[in-house]
């Protein structure tokens, strides 16, 4: 179900007053009409700040979220500043969901402070095609300095939650500047006529979307290409039409 014309024009309205004065933001499709379609202007916004964080506390739904955000990297153009506190990152993964290891300047930082601080210097310098991040705390201010660094240049920002205590999970849910924010949870894989393990499944949540709303949807894992897909059996279905309920904005 989509949303009704005069709520369209709303949230157009809303969207062209944020953005007065500001120059048009450029954006990055996902590819896939059920996710670009909730999207306001058809895709990630490039110069703006997005978080993912997994889906619950294992280990699966943690790689899941990382892979996520390597797949959108992945699509953009230009090296990718990726800063870390703990050196456990898998390139090959990374390779796998399109990200190729001589695409990503690796930084590792002795703390969250000095973290937030490449975070922000990464999306300051412009030259870069986006800057990743593994960052435990984001209060308001932090986020809302990274947010305008990246309007300020253009560069997709991706800050990955991850936690050390899942108490600290709780702030997730917490009110921030990113554009939009993702939680993504492992499925299971797609069955294979054959013995062997087939394409991983995601569950996707879009947990808060500015100028827009919330919605879930079953996807296949980034390919080679950092390209997600629609289930084979969602594709034609009448399943497809369910794969972005929507749910009241965050």
């Amino acid at each position: 179900m989509r949303p009704s014309p005069v709520l369209s024009s709303l949230r157009a309205r809303v969207r062209q007053i944020e953005s007065a004065g500001r120059r048009t933001a450029a954006v990055l499709p996902f590819g896939l009409d059920a996710i670009d379609s909730r999207l306001p202007g058809g895709g990630l916004v490039l110069g703006a700040l997005h978080e993912v964080a997994g889906g619950g506390d294992g280990v699966l739904d943690g790689a899941a979220a990382a892979l996520f955000a390597a797949g959108i990297a992945a699509r953009t153009r230009g090296q990718i500043l990726w800063c870390v506190t703990r050196p456990d990152l898998f390139a090959p993964a990374l390779a796998q969901a399109g990200l190729a290891p001589d695409r990503v300047i690796y930084v590792e930082a002795g703390d969250e402070p000095s973290l937030l601080a490449c975070f922000e210097e990464g999306l300051r310098h412009g030259g870069l095609g986006g800057v990743v991040a593994e960052v435990a705390r984001l209060p308001m201010t932090a986020s809302r300095r990274l947010q305008l660094a990246a309007e300020g240049s253009g560069t997709l920002g991706l800050a990955i939650r991850r936690w050390r205590r899942m108490d600290a999970a709780a702030e997730f849910g917490q009110p921030g500047a990113a554009m939009t924010r993702w939680r993504v949870g492992a499925l299971p894989a797609a069955p294979l006529p054959v013995p062997g393990v087939g394409r991983a499944r995601w569950r996707l949540e879009l947990l808060r979307c500015r100028a827009g709303e919330s919605a879930d949807f079953e996807v296949e894992a980034c390919d080679a290409q950092g390209c997600l897909a629609v289930p084979a059996a969602l594709a034609d279905g009448p399943a497809a039409a369910a794969d972005g309920r929507r749910r009241a904005a965050g």
